[in-house]
């Protein structure tokens, strides 16, 4: 956003006493400068404002314009949205002016912002998050807006417009509107890896690590799960990028990780016997039968973290591997219970009693057959 762009310089510039315009005629004409103090007193109340604002209260364009000119007190940073003041523009009111660009409504409060639809999304949301993997805003060189396919309206100075025919419901994070985790990643990996036909935000191998770092910190840092994930790229239509391939491992790695903390809490904080953890299973002589995350011998019971689920968009063999795991297990008497990461964020109690069930209910079955474990 360039804050030293200015609109033309109007002549005839008058300062009058410092009041508050109550008609737009008290500012004067449509064609006259600001003669009743108008700017100066909107200056200290406001950072940023539209040109429909500054007319609202009752300035001019010609006072708008006097305002802007060579030196002047006010900028334009972007079409008809004004800075309030000299200087760079703070990082919240460069964030301000791109939501107004983009048609935010000025009088709208929280997410909703009186039902026009922008938010702030890509890199300048992840860091409103809380992100550490990308830039403070002040490091970002853009702010990236999603808005409605609809609207008729180009990128400008440091704004740049993502749209989506269906927008998610904006997050309001310290009172800025901002697109959930997931959306915001897309619109960030889709800067990143320079699709839409922009040139990358990186070199090739930042950008790849960049990608690897946002997604991953997504997961372990509690934002959103591996499959939150995984089913917005593929919606964005990102998912075979080369970098996100790349990445995937990782977060189904931070996904699993994530995961077996959850089932680790379950296990204590529902009072569940203590299981073997980490173990593989194998027959006497026989072939292995696979890993698992938690086994309870003497029910013969296993529980697996299914963090695999968040990558199975892109690996349609993992589902069929599972089956496979499952039908070998009970063909010995052990039940296996598959967990995913999601479930035990969201429904722990119910999950608890899902394993409970399980370990009840071995009493009532014939004797699993004998498997040796193996720690992993």
């Amino acid at each position: 956003m360039n804050a030293n762009h200015h609109t033309p310089h109007a002549t005839g510039r008058t300062t009058g006493p410092a009041g508050t315009v109550n008609s737009p005629e008290a500012a004067g004409t449509a064609d006259g400068p600001d003669r009743s103090g108008a700017g100066s007193s909107l200056a200290g109340e406001h950072g940023v404002l539209t040109a429909r604002q500054l007319r609202e209260h009752g300035l001019s364009p010609a006072a708008i314009a006097e305002r802007c000119g060579s030196g002047g007190p006010w900028q334009q940073l972007l079409p008809q949205v004004y800075l309030l003041h000299t200087g760079p523009p703070t990082s919240r009111e460069r964030v301000q002016a791109a939501l107004l660009y983009a048609g935010r409504d000025p009088g709208g409060h929280g997410p909703v912002g009186g039902g026009r639809e922008v938010m702030v999304t890509g890199l300048a949301a992840l860091a409103l998050h809380g992100f550490s993997s990308v830039p403070a805003l002040p490091g970002l060189r853009r702010i990236d807006v999603l808005v409605p396919q609809r609207l008729r309206l180009r990128d400008s100075g440091d704004v740049t417009l993502h749209r989506a025919r269906e927008l998610p419901r904006a997050q309001d994070v310290s009172g800025l509107p901002c697109a959930p985790v997931p959306r915001a990643l897309a619109d960030a990996v889709a800067a990143l890896c320079g699709t839409e036909g922009r040139v990358a935000a990186a070199g090739a191998g930042e950008a790849r690590d960049a990608v690897r770092r946002v997604l991953t910190e997504a997961v372990l840092a509690g934002h959103c799960g591996g499959d939150d994930v995984v089913r917005e790229l593929a919606l964005s239509g990102l998912l075979d990028l080369p970098y996100v391939v790349g990445a995937l491992p990782a977060v189904e790695a931070a996904d699993r990780t994530i995961g077996e903390e959850r089932l680790y809490a379950m296990v204590h904080c529902h009072q569940l016997p203590d299981p073997l953890w980490n173990v593989e299973l194998v027959l006497p002589g026989g072939p292995p039968l696979g890993g698992v995350d938690a086994y309870w011998p003497d029910q013969a019971v296993a529980a697996v973290v299914d963090a695999r689920a968040a990558s199975a968009a892109a690996d349609e063999g993992v589902w069929e591997r599972h089956a496979r795991q499952r039908e070998r297990l009970e063909a010995l008497g052990i039940t296996l219970v598959h967990l995913t990461p999601a479930k035990l964020g969201s429904a722990l109690e119910q999950q608890a009693a899902v394993v409970r069930t399980a370990l009840i209910a071995s009493m009532d079955r014939t004797p699993a057959a004998y498997v040796v474990v193996i720690p992993r």
